[in-house]
Parts: structure tokens; C-alpha cells; sequence
């Protein structure tokens, strides 16, 4: 009971007092179906412009029509091949899993479990957790309409309309969901990623037959309330969730006015969600450019909403608060710094749900390139990549040459060391947290080395997974870091959780003569005792693919440390790590078979080192072959 208490106090300590009061109030609201009020079942439907009316005086966007100026006609294979799978009713899930969901999907049913949702139930009713239905993101993926990308970049450069399936699906999608009813409704973000997609469709299809007074006057009723919906449920993502959520809300609300000037209240909604995105983007990107939610995937997922927002803004004479271009630059000064020269990849760092929100290319989620080069191109003018993307947000890019990497890069807000020794990369995390933890990481270390991860983050696989697996993934284990008595740096709680947060941090990175050396302390294992500290030091001598690392352990009373490497399996025979105590005696690793998740659901077998002491360090030597 007092170690109860004490973690309650502790979680109430890091998330404050209006986080705690509005989530009981909010609770309190949802139970007394106060929710279904504000947010109503089968709202009365308003005619709030024709659509001769907004084909005339069409808003401002990246194009009208199917003309993207300058943009190459090429019929590549693959996106024909992905074209076919989804008219055969076969989707990628969270951007690399395949499944055949079949040509009548009913949007209810979460193809991981074969649950059905109940889509009579009011969407506060709707439980975004339970074993029973499995991980909601299931259901979500369909529904959130980013597959629309993969259809419409068929239509364009196979020249074969499929205006007819595009408006087929949203009406599907329409009828079998209706307002404010069942899971697809659940999450505001959903819908304003939903609305988007639309958005960018009904722009592309603007002229289609297909595309018929009854048809347009439906949709535009369900785009209404959606953004009625996420306006009046904004302070939920603004306060509990406040992440890459509240981002993504509160540009849907600036855009709404911008959009959809016909509709009733849209110029409160837009006001407010400018301010409130402003504020959002200054809170959730630290000064250096790195982003509260410790995260490469759901960075760039902001990437790609501040692409839309400044062109969107410039497009209508508008600007934001300089805060957002000055983070804007700095998260892609951020994201360069840690992309690999070679593939265009960063580490598997952070959680990672397989968002990515407008694919314009066939290119591997995993790679960057593009992403940062559309922002790039909205910011500047100009490109690194010559990533063609950029032409469907109307730019066409001068081709600039990427400025060389520095060789020592540090991002002390949210702790990342980076050294970029040719086509060596070394990752280094060692941070203290302000903003919620979501994995227990620190002192992690990634080695990439011409193109090739030989060390590497485990990944995230699922939000909903059995116990084992959250704890694998997202504690200590699934890292390249040291663990004392097996437990993580802080003390995993339900869900997104944790308690204990690393909070006293110290770290440097620098480069003597040839030597590029770090050192980094954390205070952390506060569940297990007072003052813990866990030092890394790693050195690396320039040109050379040695690295030697020190892990020292103090105040761990007599705990048994282990420390943990996991290795790219394909070439375990490249990687030699040795590691060595205080006392010179060499310690035999325990060689695992475990899990690698580099896209979400996804997991393939890995190796694991684990190497254990009753001592309190290891010396470590690191040789990529």
C-alpha cells in the first residue's frame, strides 16, 4: 500500500495537477453520459454550400484538379502492384503488413482478432484498451483513408481514373459510420487525419461526374462534424495526451476556415487552432529540434503536418508565429543529423505505430528522404534529395547538395549524442525528461556502419500487446543499454506509464585529436533503492569501427547488473563484442533468440548478448569487421 501511494504521488509529481483533475473530470463526464450530449448521434443535416458554389470558389490548396505541374508521368511497377492488392480488397497495414480485408469491409471489425464493434454505442462508450477486441489501431487503419495516396498516384500516372473507387469508399465509410457512432470516432486525431485525406481526394476529383450534388452535400455534412467533434474534444488531446495528437487536431481547426469557409463556426475554430498550434509545435519541439515524444517515426509524422500547415498558410497570405518555422528548421537539422548517408534511414528509435500520414513515394517507410525534403522545399525552396513529392504540395524545388553532417553533434534538450565518422554513425541516448517517458532507454547505443544497423533498437511492434512483449520492447531489455537486477530505469506503470522518471542527467561529447569520447551519468532504478547511477563512456577512434565502452554501476548494493546488445542477425558474423570487469575477468555473454520490431506488428527473430555481473562494471570493445 505505501509503495501504491508513493507511485500515485510520483505520477501526480511529473503529469501536475490539471492533468490529474481533468482526467477525473472527464471520467466523471463519460460516465454521467454527458459526451453524448456534446457530441450527438444523427445531428440534423445542413446544406452549407453546392457544389457548382465550391467548383467555382474553390479555397486555396496544392492543386485543383488532376494537373500537378511539372510532375513526370511513371507507370513504376510497384505502385501498380499496390494498386491491384487494393482492389482486391488486400491493405498495408501500418505500412508493411498485408491484409485481405476483401472488397466489403465493414469498417467495424478488427482483422487481428475477428472483434466486431458495436457501432449502436455512442463513441464514449467505445473502449480503446481491451484484450477482447484487440489493438483498436486495427480498426483505425482503414478508416483513417491514407491508402487514398497509393490510389490517386495510380490514377495519376497510370492515367486510369478511379474517381468512382475513391467516392465508393467514403460513402461506404459514411453510411456504415454514422456521426459520433462506434470505434472510427473514438479519436479525434483519427478524424482529422480522415478529413484530410478527404480533403486532398475531393481536390484531385473536384471535377469527376462521379462526384454528384447528393454525394458532395453527404460528405460535406460528415467533414462538419467531424471537425465539430474535434473542436469540442481538443482539450482531451491538449491535456491528457499532448503530443503528436494535439499537433495534428489543432492544424485540422486553423484548416478548417481555410477549407471549409462555408461552414458555421469555422472562424472561432481557426483562430483558436492557430493560437493553439503555435502553442503546441513551441511546447512539443525542444529549442534544438528534437521532440517530446522521443520518437524518429512520430517526429516525422509532425514533419509532414507542419508541411501542410506552412504551405497551406502561405497559400492563403497567412503566417505563423515565428516559433513554428524556427522548429520547423530545427527538427529537420534534428532528423538530417540522424538520417544514415547511405539508405536514407534513421535509428529504430522511439515508439513507432507505422504512421505515416501522405505517402507520395514508393519508398520504404523506413526512409526519410522524402518526407524531410517536402518540408524542406515548403520552408526554402529547395531540395537535397530531388524527391518529387514536393510537386503534389505545388513546389518545384531548386537542387541544393546536402551540407556534410558534423562529426559531433549534441541535442542536450532531450539527449542525443550523435558522432558521424564518414559513413559511421553512432547514437547515443542519454536524457532527462520533462514530458512523459514512453520507453526506458537511456544510455542506448546504435552503431550503423556503411549503410548497415549491426546494433539496434528493438522497435515498438504492438501498443496492445500481451504483457512480456510491452515490457520487452519498451524497457530496458529491448535496448542496448545496462539493467540492474533485470528491472528497468523506472518503474513501468499501465499503459503508457511510467513512474520514477530519469530526471538527473549529466552528458558530453567531444573530439581530442583523433578520439571522439562520451560520457554520460543517469540516476535511475529509483524502485530499487537511493542514488543508483548508471556512467557510459564511449570512445572510438576516428576511421576505425572499434568502439570502447565503459559501463560503471554505483550505489547498486549487491544487485546483479547485466548489459544488454542487440545485434542485426544478418550479419552477426561482422559484429565481435568482448566484454571484461573491473577486475579483468572476462564475462561469457548468454547468445539469445529475441525480438526485432522494425515496423508496427511486425516482429522477426533477432539475437541478443546479455552479458551479467555480481560486479559493478563492464569494459566493453565493440569491432564491426
Amino acid at each position: 500500500m505505501i509503495q501504491k501511494i508513493k507511485r500515485i504521488a510520483n505520477l501526480i509529481s511529473n503529469m501536475g495537477l490539471r492533468y490529474l483533475f481533468f482526467r477525473i473530470f472527464y471520467t466523471i463526464k463519460t460516465k454521467l453520459g454527458w459526451q453524448k450530449k456534446a457530441f450527438p448521434k444523427q445531428p440534423k443535416t445542413s446544406e452549407y454550400t453546392s457544389l457548382e458554389d465550391w467548383r467555382n470558389n474553390l479555397p486555396p490548396f496544392f492543386f485543383h484538379g488532376k494537373n500537378i505541374p511539372n510532375l513526370p508521368k511513371e507507370k513504376q511497377e510497384i505502385l501498380a502492384e499496390t494498386y491491384q492488392e487494393i482492389q482486391k480488397g488486400i491493405f498495408t497495414f501500418f505500412n508493411k503488413t498485408k491484409i485481405k480485408l476483401g472488397t466489403e469491409y465493414n469498417w467495424l471489425v478488427n482483422p487481428s482478432t475477428g472483434y466486431r464493434y458495436n457501432i449502436n454505442k455512442h463513441w464514449s462508450e467505445v473502449q480503446d484498451l481491451s484484450k477482447e477486441a484487440g489493438d483498436i489501431k486495427y480498426v483505425w487503419e482503414k478508416a483513417r483513408f491514407s491508402f487514398l495516396y497509393d490510389v490517386i498516384r495510380y490514377d495519376y500516372h497510370f492515367e486510369d481514373d478511379q474517381s468512382e473507387y475513391v467516392f465508393k469508399e467514403i460513402e461506404d465509410f459514411i453510411t456504415k459510420n454514422p456521426i459520433n457512432q462506434g470505434p472510427n470516432y473514438k479519436c479525434s486525431q483519427e478524424a482529422s487525419l480522415r478529413v484530410m485525406n478527404w480533403t486532398f481526394a475531393l481536390y484531385y476529383y473536384k471535377d469527376s461526374p462521379n462526384l454528384t450534388e447528393a454525394l458532395f452535400q453527404k460528405i460535406m455534412h460528415n467533414i462538419y462534424w467531424q471537425i465539430h467533434h474535434v473542436y469540442h474534444n481538443i482539450h482531451f488531446s491538449r491535456i491528457t495526451v499532448r503530443n503528436n495528437h494535439a499537433i495534428t487536431e489543432t492544424l485540422m481547426l486553423y484548416l478548417s476556415a481555410k477549407l471549409f469557409p462555408f461552414f458555421p463556426n469555422v472562424n472561432e475554430w481557426s483562430k483558436k487552432g492557430k493560437k493553439w498550434f503555435e502553442q503546441e509545435i513551441a511546447y512539443q519541439i525542444y529549442e534544438d529540434g528534437t521532440f517530446l515524444q522521443f520518437s524518429m517515426n512520430y517526429h516525422r509524422v509532425v514533419i509532414q503536418l507542419l508541411t501542410w500547415g506552412i504551405q497551406l498558410a502561405k497559400l492563403n497570405g497567412e503566417k505563423f508565429d515565428k516559433v513554428v518555422y524556427e522548429r520547423a528548421q530545427k527538427s529537420l537539422d534534428f532528423l538530417d543529423t540522424c538520417t544514415d548517408p547511405l539508405t536514407g534511414k534513421l535509428p529504430n528509435y522511439g515508439s513507432n505505430d507505422g504512421a505515416l500520414f501522405f505517402k507520395l513515394t514508393n519508398d520504404d517507410y523506413r526512409v526519410y528522404r522524402s518526407q524531410l525534403d517536402d518540408l524542406r522545399a515548403v520552408l526554402h525552396g529547395y531540395s537535397y534529395y530531388n524527391s518529387k513529392s514536393t510537386l503534389w504540395y505545388g513546389i518545384q524545388p531548386k537542387q541544393q547538395q546536402k551540407p556534410e553532417l558534423p562529426e559531433t553533434n549534441s541535442f542536450g534538450k532531450s539527449g542525443y549524442y550523435i558522432i558521424q565518422d564518414g559513413y559511421t554513425k553512432t547514437f547515443i541516448r542519454c536524457g532527462a525528461y520533462k514530458d512523459r517517458p514512453f520507453q526506458s532507454d537511456n544510455l542506448h547505443l546504435d552503431i550503423w556502419a556503411n549503410g548497415i544497423n549491426y546494433l539496434r533498437d528493438t522497435g515498438s511492434y504492438k501498443y496492445n500487446a500481451e504483457l512480456d512483449e510491452v515490457n520487452y520492447f519498451n524497457g530496458a531489455q529491448g535496448h542496448n543499454t545496462v539493467s540492474v537486477d533485470k528491472a528497468d530505469q523506472m518503474q513501468k506503470g499501465g499503459r503508457f506509464i511510467w513512474y520514477y522518471w530519469v530526471n538527473n542527467v549529466k552528458a558530453s561529447l567531444k573530439k581530442d585529436n583523433n578520439t571522439y569520447a562520451f560520457e554520460g551519468t543517469i540516476n535511475a532504478f529509483k524502485q530499487l533503492g537511493n542514488n543508483i547511477q548508471h556512467t557510459r563512456k564511449v570512445t572510438k577512434q576516428q576511421g576505425q569501427n572499434t568502439w570502447e565502452v565503459t559501463d560503471t554501476i554505483e550505489n547498486k548494493g549487491n544487485k546483479k547488473i547485466y548489459q544488454y546488445w542487440h545485434i542485426h542477425p544478418d550479419y552477426a558474423d561482422a559484429v565481435e563484442i568482448t566484454t571484461i570487469d573491473e577486475n579483468g575477468s572476462k564475462i561469457e555473454p548468454l547468445i539469445e533468440e529475441k525480438w526485432f520490431s522494425g515496423y508496427y506488428g511486425v516482429k522477426e527473430k533477432a539475437i541478443r548478448l546479455t552479458f551479467a555481473s555480481e560486479n559493478n562494471v563492464f569494459n566493453t570493445t565493440i569491432r564491426i569487421k
